[in-house]
């Protein structure tokens, strides 16, 4: 019996120690790096490019789901200080996996002033590697971590944030983006 354990436990630890190894490591990051082109589709039909985009700053929040609590919040911040980033040469984008069809009703419901970009395939969320293994009730389920990036004129990334917490976010990102 002890040897059945023995051996049960070394089985065990040997991906525990793997993970742990994996948790312990920083966060790879692609600040400084050229953001890979990319084209998705918009709200206000319309199609966005990183290329028609160079000479702009362009900031691009990921969350995980339309018309959830914090996605909501998020979406109004970002929206109410719009104006202040298109002052400083910033355009602004909301992402999700959500269908073009759920951010336009999502989009109108809520009076956002910034167009959202479905990635129902993740090209964006593989770019920036935002999906994650996440908890939900109990529950190992896929789903975007909320995160942000800011894109220099010259198409590099010059900020990351991840795991973010809504309150305060858009405003620490504006006075970043006045930095620049």
């Amino acid at each position: 019996m002890k040897t059945t354990t023995t051996a049960t436990k070394k089985t065990v630890k040997k991906p525990i120690k793997k993970a742990a190894a994996k948790l312990s490591s920083p966060i790879s990051t692609l600040v400084g790096k050229t953001v890979p082109a990319f084209k998705a589709a918009s709200t206000g039909e319309r199609t966005v490019s990183l290329k028609e985009l160079k000479g702009k700053k362009v900031v691009l929040y990921f969350y995980p789901k339309d018309a959830t609590p914090g996605c909501t919040t998020e979406g109004q911040d970002f929206s109410r200080l719009l104006p202040k980033f298109k002052a400083l040469g910033a355009e602004v984008f909301g992402i999700s996996r959500d269908s073009m069809k759920s951010h336009e009703k999502f989009k109108l419901n809520q009076k956002y002033k910034v167009d959202l970009l479905s990635d129902e395939d993740e090209t964006l969320c593989k770019i920036f590697d935002v999906v994650k293994m996440k908890n939900m009730y109990g529950k190992q389920v896929r789903g975007i971590e909320r995160s942000t990036f800011v894109i220099g004129e010259d198409g590099k990334l010059v900020k990351e944030w991840r795991k973010v917490k809504v309150d305060g976010h858009a405003e620490e990102v504006l006075e970043f983006v006045k930095s620049l």
